[in-house]
């Protein structure tokens, strides 16, 4: 159906409510929702954090008597459930809405069509399709978590222009200008959880935290250890709720891990190295939508060629570095052509002094 009147303005104004609650709503979805009524907003709002109400209730009890006969432009398909809060449909039901316009339908299967299903049932007219790949894109993580069971992924990578994380001898502190690490923690914030190998948290001893910016959700902080090598001083260990995984079934190590406060999932492949895949698995478990991977580049050429990482996030220094220096991810040789990782150019700017480059796999 073509949109009428103001349509796409309304609805682009839900998404940037949306937007507002980019780092605190895991691990439900990003949604925003504006009621108008005689070309005028009566009522707006966004849900803001998991256990609060939804979008649509905030912007209902803003408009009050004035939702009666609106249209309601919601970023995502109203819930049909009861989960931690009643459902939406039944709301914007109850309060009098006569339109309602959204992107597209809800990926969660308690919900999968049935609020719009509901909302026609009350004689409410539903339409679906506006903005959609914007819709999608604010939720990338909680639509591909619902279809396929993993988060989305990404992997930062801070590299010279000749594509070097880091001297032979591991110097790598700093490649990159204080703007782009700062950039960096906007993305820890958006994530659900960072990532990380053991080699990196031997050698750079990080904490894993969103610093710098305002946040009152950090993300989950994950490592992958085969071995339980990890040292009982990290900093990643100074705060509780760590997740270790690992090949190694040693009850004594995990036990001493687990006093320090972290949770270690014993998760190992046939190789006797931890099952990469079978950890996004366990993540997505934990209401994980987005994972930023922050590693070297044995586990960066590991999720890559298991196909595990969506996106990348790449800053570049104006350096070179030199061949000897270590590399950005570890492929090993390839013979053809064919073997190579194609990228889709997303976004390229610059951030302080480095160029910022988005890319999806495809």
């Amino acid at each position: 159906m073509m949109a009428v009147s103001n349509d796409s303005v309304w609805m682009a104004q839900a998404l940037r409510l949306a937007e507002r609650a980019l780092y605190t709503t895991s691990p439900n979805p990003r949604v925003g929702c504006v009621l108008v009524k005689n070309d005028k907003i009566v009522g707006e709002g966004w849900h803001e954090r998991a256990g609060e109400p939804h979008a649509e209730v905030h912007a209902l009890r803003t408009a009050g008597e004035a939702a009666k006969g609106s249209t309601a432009y919601v970023t995502l398909e109203p819930c049909s459930h009861y989960g931690r809060t009643p459902p939406c449909a039944d709301a914007l039901i109850a309060a009098g809405v006569k339109r309602v316009v959204v992107p597209v339908e809800d990926p969660n299967p308690q919900v999968a069509g049935q609020g719009i299903a509901k909302l026609r049932a009350a004689g409410i007219t539903v339409e679906c399709g506006l903005m959609e790949a914007a819709a999608r894109q604010l939720n990338i993580g909680f639509f591909k978590r619902m279809a396929h069971g993993i988060p989305w992924v990404r992997s930062k990578i801070a590299a010279s222009l000749d594509g070097r994380t880091a001297l032979a001898n591991g110097e790598s502190k700093w490649i990159t200008s204080p703007a782009a690490r700062k950039d960096v923690q906007y993305w820890r914030a958006r994530s659900c959880a960072v990532l990380t190998g053991i080699g990196t948290v031997l050698a750079d001893d990080p904490q894993l935290s969103v610093r710098e910016i305002a946040t009152d959700r950090q993300p989950l902080r994950a490592v992958l250890d085969s071995s339980l090598s990890l040292p009982h001083n990290a900093k990643l260990l100074q705060q509780p709720g760590a997740v270790i995984y690992t090949a190694n079934q040693d009850a004594e190590k995990i036990a001493a891990l687990e006093q320090k406060g972290a949770r270690v999932v014993v998760l190992p492949n046939a190789q006797g190295q931890v099952d990469v895949a079978a950890v996004m698995v366990d993540l997505a478990k934990r209401g994980c939508n987005e994972v930023l991977v922050e590693a070297g580049c044995q586990l960066n050429g590991a999720l890559l060629k298991t196909g595990l990482v969506d996106e990348l996030v790449l800053y570049l220094a104006p350096q070179f570095l030199g061949d000897v220096a270590r590399g950005m991810v570890g492929l090993g040789e390839l013979t053809h052509l064919t073997q190579r990782i194609n990228l889709e150019w997303q976004d390229v700017r610059n951030v302080g002094q480095d160029l910022r480059i988005l890319a999806k796999i495809r």
